[in-house]
């Protein structure tokens, strides 16, 4: 009797009961249903499924990956449910196990578009461009008008160079022309075939409509700064006034003239956003950080000590502005409570690194190992590469920009992530680069759990990001910075003008100099003179940046390594 009384509902029921309560905004309640089911049906593989997508709608994904895990263990050769077991890892950010994970299952899957779009999704997320496009394009095989695909795929397109992606765009906004995020794809790729004209009249017309869409308004900011407009971000404050409830566009706008120095601007922004939205915090944080940055540490402080957001970027802010004032104690404590909130952050240890700098803190050693951590290295191949490499890149740089909201001070860089590209020059480079961090690796001393790059030494790198810049002389450099998703940094030299071997170290890489804005004396740990086929690779808490030089060409190209585990 009591056994009936257990599983008196049918798991149909079951469902039913939790879907009720998810549509009536019953979240734990609706998971609590979902439990009960599973203990009364812990055999019925739909079942699991069926709590591992409630699970997903409603954010949990670990549970959802367990539930998920738990159907495929009652039926091992369902392909449903291992492409939902897919799509919960990918947003876990496992997308490489993913993509791993789903290629066991193509001769299950592979006549279902799904699957074909999900394996796509994980190995685009995974930095998998290559197997991407190809899984993209099985799945269209299947189903021409599958939209996620044709989206996809036209990213593809975009991110390896490939010539038809303005078509790719205009064939998915076919099947689904209200998608914003399409017609800005279609944009970029107008960008990047030369038609800048188009792509900012394109962002233009649709902003009239939606003047709130933030990826418009900074695609148009872009589009102004690569025509040299100084008021490339007025258009923010434009549509501020025609959206005034939406706080999001003075966050993106004073976010924006941060990164290009303009603190005092930025903190303005933001002071009169927070007029508007008294009770928004993360406009009050910006408040407090660019006015700091800015100079005005008085007021700074008094904005800083009014925050009631216990975040880990609230504390992250408010110990650069301690270190700036020299403030080391709290500067510690501060960063001691970022490292609770977010283990390992990049830029808490980059904060630290100076400040033990600061005190002559021995530490400050153990940091940076500036003896084996900051190497330049030939690059295996280099007389042959070189040459081809600057050739390739040249005819990029001719449809490149100055970008938006990065460290470059002049110049240009290229779009997307350069080794993912289809010339067969940027795979030959990449299969060099790998080898030779993996000497870099190598060289380095015996792994050390509690230090930030030595941490990794064992398991190795992936390379994650990959760019060219190109700087052409008259004052062109990078302000220091560092790369906050990245274990190790680096500069590949291509082509150095014949003024970095002056005495005076123009154009050179300086590796431990903070940037202007923390206003803080100290000078770098170590420069490194530009040279032909070498590879400077650091870590990427090191704050690092360039001198100006005389009127020539530097070309360069650039990656982070980060964990292998990491998508990329």
């Amino acid at each position: 009797m009591a056994a009936r009384q257990v599983t008196a509902f049918s798991p149909r029921h079951w469902v039913e009961r939790a879907l009720s309560a998810e549509r009536a905004g019953h979240a734990d309640l609706a998971l609590a249903e979902m439990e009960s089911a599973l203990a009364a049906y812990p055999q019925d593989a739909a079942l699991a499924n069926d709590a591992g997508s409630l699970a997903q709608r409603l954010g949990h994904y670990h549970l959802a990956e367990t539930r998920f895990a738990a159907a495929l263990a009652l039926a091992p050769t369902n392909p449903d449910f291992a492409i939902n077991r897919a799509i919960a890892l990918t947003a876990l950010g496992n997308s490489r196990e993913a993509a791993a994970f789903l290629r066991t299952f193509e001769s299950a899957g592979g006549r279902i578009a799904r699957y074909w779009s999900v394996r796509a999704n994980a190995e685009r997320s995974a930095g998998l461009m290559a197997e991407a496009g190809r899984s993209y394009d099985r799945c269209l095989a299947l189903e021409p008008n599958h939209a996620r695909a044709l989206h996809g795929r036209a990213r593809i397109a975009i991110e390896r160079g490939e010539d038809d992606a303005i078509a790719r765009f205009e064939r998915a906004l076919a099947t689904n022309p209200r998608d914003p995020d399409l017609w800005l794809g279609k944009a970029q790729a107008m960008e990047v075939a030369g038609d800048t004209s188009g792509a900012r009249d394109l962002i233009e017309q649709i902003l009239v409509q939606a003047p709130g869409w933030l990826d418009g308004l900074r695609l148009l900011a872009q589009l102004k700064l690569a025509d040299g407009s100084s008021d490339f971000a007025d258009h923010y404050g434009t549509a501020a006034a025609r959206m005034p409830g939406n706080p999001a566009i003075a966050i993106a706008h004073a976010n924006l003239l941060a990164v290009h120095d303009r603190f005092t601007d930025a903190a303005r922004v933001a002071c009169e956003a927070r007029r508007r939205f008294p009770d928004d915090p993360s406009l009050a944080l910006l408040e407090a950080s660019y006015t700091a940055s800015g100079g005005d540490d008085a007021r700074a402080e008094a904005l800083f000590t009014k925050l009631l957001d216990p975040s880990a970027e609230r504390w992250l802010q408010e110990a650069r502005h301690a270190l700036r004032r020299r403030e080391l104690s709290r500067t510690h404590d501060l960063l001691d409570r970022v490292e609770r909130e977010t283990p390992w952050s990049v830029a808490a240890w980059a904060l630290r690194g100076l400040a033990w700098r600061l005190s002559e803190d021995e530490r400050a050693d153990w940091l940076y190992r500036p003896d084996t951590a900051i190497r330049a290295m030939e690059l295996a191949g280099a007389e042959d590469l070189v040459p081809r490499a600057v050739d390739a890149l040249r005819r990029l740089h001719a449809r490149s920009a100055l970008p938006l909201g990065q460290s470059l001070r002049g110049g240009t860089q290229t779009r997307g992530r350069l080794f993912d590209r289809t010339e067969p020059i940027f795979a030959e480079l990449r299969a060099a680069i790998e080898r030779t961090v993996e000497d870099y690796r190598h060289g380095l001393p015996p792994g050390d759990p509690a230090h930030p790059l030595l941490r990794h030494r064992d398991r190795g790198f992936a390379l994650a990001g990959s760019w060219s810049i190109r700087l052409t002389g008259g004052g062109d450099f990078h302000i220091a910075h560092i790369h906050p998703e990245g274990v190790i940094s680096s500069a590949l030299y291509l082509v150095v003008p014949e003024d970095a071997a002056a005495p005076d170290k123009r154009g050179w890489l300086e590796l431990g100099r903070p940037p202007p804005n923390l206003r803080l004396d100290l000078g770098p740990i170590e420069t490194i003179q530009p040279q032909a086929g070498r590879l400077a690779l650091f870590p990427s808490y090191l704050f690092h940046g360039t001198t100006p030089f005389g009127r020539e060409e530097r070309l360069t190209v650039a990656f982070d390594g980060v964990s292998p585990d990491a998508g990329v």
